[in-house]
Parts: structure tokens; sequence; C-alpha cells
């Protein structure tokens, strides 16, 4: 398991790849972990922790985690 308290380049690659995962992302080819720079980590961070707690989303909600997941990356 990966050491969270620690903001790495490793530790971002790990939770968006978590997140694409449950999130069942249809874009995930789009959502690539070098996107996103280390000034996001403790946002990224908070969106994995919700995505992790909860087994369902509904389509509202991937909506809207997808689109904070957007705002953070890097363009």
């Amino acid at each position: 398991m990966n050491d969270l308290d620690k903001a790495t380049q490793e530790n971002v690659a790990f939770m968006i790849e978590a997140i694409k995962t449950k999130l069942k992302m249809a874009s995930a080819a789009a959502m690539q972990a070098s996107n996103f720079n280390m000034g996001s980590y403790e946002d990224i961070r908070d969106i994995y922790e919700i995505v992790a707690s909860k087994d369902k989303f509904s389509i509202s909600e991937v909506e809207a985690l997808v689109s904070e997941l957007g705002k953070l990356r890097n363009v």
C-alpha cells in the first residue's frame, strides 16, 4: 500500500489509476497521472478518498468527480 501522506508523482499515479478504475471512466485514456502537478496533490487525494469510500456512484456523482479532476489537470 502506498503511503499517501507523501506527495509523490507515484502516489498521484496510484490515485488517478484507482479513481479511473473505480469510476469505470470511458475517457480514462485522457486522464493520465502526468497531466497533474504536485500542487494539486491534496485535491487529488480528497477525490481519491471520496471514490475509495463508496461502492456505487450515480451518473451525476461520476460527472461531478470527473469534472473536478478535469479542473486539476494541466492542459
